[in-house]
């Protein structure tokens, strides 16, 4: 199977605690953990990197996948040429950019990129 262009770059997840969320995986499979503030912790050591992020919100969906491409605007475009909808837009964060969308069969992922300009 040819590697794709547009790999999954990062999973994540919602929690409701961090503090728990981080002793279960540590404890159960030894991940390590990278805080960044109060509501969002970095997961690595997994064989992928990704993130918790804390909600009050019911969980239903807990899971973000998030790719990476090197220019937001040109793959928004063609995400909504395709027929996704956008569902959170282009918005900065520590280390880059990224946007939400919803693919034709209600499922959200992300894309980001690391490029400031984004």
């Amino acid at each position: 199977m040819k590697p794709s262009s547009i790999p999954i770059n990062y999973i994540e997840f919602k929690a409701k605690d961090l503090e728990k969320i981080k002793l279960f995986y540590a404890a159960t499979f030894g991940w390590t953990f990278t805080d960044y503030g109060p509501t969002y912790v970095a997961f690595s050591d997994s064989g992928v990197e990704g993130g918790f992020e804390y909600t009050e919100d019911e969980i239903i969906n807990g899971v973000l996948i998030v790719l990476h491409h090197k220019d937001l605007h040109s793959i928004k475009d063609k995400v909504i040429q395709s027929g996704g909808i956008i569902s959170t837009d282009i918005f900065s964060f520590p280390g880059g950019s990224r946007f939400h969308f919803m693919d034709p069969s209600g499922n959200e992922l992300a894309v980001w990129s690391d490029d400031t300009k984004s």
